[in-house]
Parts: structure tokens; sequence; C-alpha cells
């Protein structure tokens, strides 16, 4: 029971941990209610306490919200390190410790132009990839002893937030229209910048043609004009 004892964490980063995952939380309860509206307004015609578009409409808001929260916890966990290496705390260790805030970083915010689920898939893989390599660094002397035990209720909560996400997604999977990812957004606003490039070349040409031609027809009058004087 000790191992998992709370006894020896600092309670002012107990209590903002804490409260740093009530978002992340609070998306997911979220997420499950919506879903949950969402199914009783296409069994029954209407929602609970939303319409059936109002459900889908806000689900659609929560999932950049969620993932852009997730995505700057995961940044910070990692940019904790950078803290424990200017501190010197268990030595200065170097690229090694850097190189743990850059990696996640570097894997969290692509996270962000993913479809939601792959988008919460990524995080709940980083969040525990993160939580096994803070552990080995509190093994190695990098963390203080307790930091084991507060990332694993911490992570605990996240990832168990990420799962009820998914399963309220999952329950709708096939009801509710798929919002386009900021990759696909982006693909088609290249598309449409394409086109209307096509577009205003196409009006250039057709303009630069009828010139011409209006050029042409001004010239023939003149010289009709001037062969009738003759």
């Amino acid at each position: 029971m000790e191992t998992f004892s709370l006894r020896d964490v600092p309670k002012e980063a107990l209590y903002v941990g804490l409260a740093g995952v009530v978002p992340y939380l609070a998306t997911s309860i979220s997420t499950v209610y919506l879903a949950y509206d969402i199914n009783y307004a296409f069994h029954n015609g209407e929602g609970l306490l939303l319409s059936g578009e109002t459900a889908e409409a806000l689900l659609h808001i929560i999932e950049p919200i969620q993932l852009g929260y997730g995505a700057s916890i995961i940044s910070f966990l990692g940019a904790i390190h950078w803290g424990l290496e200017w501190a010197a705390f268990g030595g200065h260790q170097g690229y090694k410790r850097y190189a743990i805030g850059v990696f996640a970083t570097a894997f969290a915010w692509p996270t962000l132009l993913l479809d939601a689920e792959i988008g919460l898939i990524a995080q709940f893989l980083a969040f525990t990839m993160l939580y096994y390599t803070d552990a080995r660094a509190t093994t190695a002397g990098w963390c203080p002893p307790w930091y084991t035990v507060y990332r694993f209720v911490l992570t605990f909560i996240v990832g168990g937030s990420i799962v009820l996400s998914l399963i309220g997604r999952g329950e709708i999977a096939d009801k509710v229209k798929k919002a386009p990812s900021p990759a696909e957004r982006m693909r088609r606003l290249r598309e449409g910048q394409l086109a209307q490039l096509e577009q205003e070349e196409t009006e250039r040409r057709t303009r630069i043609v009828t010139e011409d031609e209006e050029e042409e027809e001004s010239e023939a009058a003149d010289e009709d004009e001037e062969m009738s004087e003759e």
C-alpha cells in the first residue's frame, strides 16, 4: 500500500495536478453525454435535453478542445524535464534529459492534424510512454522519489478519460457526420486556392483573346474605311 501512497507528494503539486486533469475529464464526460443524447435522438426523434443537431455541433466543438488540451499537457510533461535539468536535480544529464521534452512536444502537436479518434489514441500512447519514461527517470534519480506515484495517478485519470471519449464516440460512429480534420481542412483550402487560381487564369486568357479580337476588328474597320475613302 505504501508503494502507491501520495503522502510524500507536495500538496501544492498534487492539488494543481488534479485541477489540471479536470478539463480533460470534463470534456470526456461531455462527450459521453452528447453521444447519449445523439443516440437518444436517433431512436426517439429528439434528444433528452438537446436536439440531435445541437448535440452533434457541440461534440465537434469539444473535439479540438480535448485534443488541444491533451497536446498542451503532453508538452508540459516533457518540459518538466528541462526544469529538472536546469535545477541539476540528480545531476546534469545533458541532451538525454532535454530529449524527453523535445520528443514529447514533437509527438504531441501533430496529433491535432489527425481525426479525433486517431488523435485521442495517439495521445493515449503518448501519455503512457511518458509515464514509462518518467518512471525510469525516477528510478535513475532524475526525478523526486514521489514523482512516479504522482504521475501514475494523473495518467490513470487522463487515460480513463480518453477511453471514455473513445467509447462514447464509438457508440455514435454511424450516426454523426465526421468533422473534417485540420489536415483535411488544409487540403480543401489548398484545393480551393488552386481552383480560384485556375479560374482567374482562365478569365485572364479569355480577356486577352477578347481584347485581341476587338483590336483585330478595329484594325479591319480602319482599313475598310481607308479603302472607301480612296
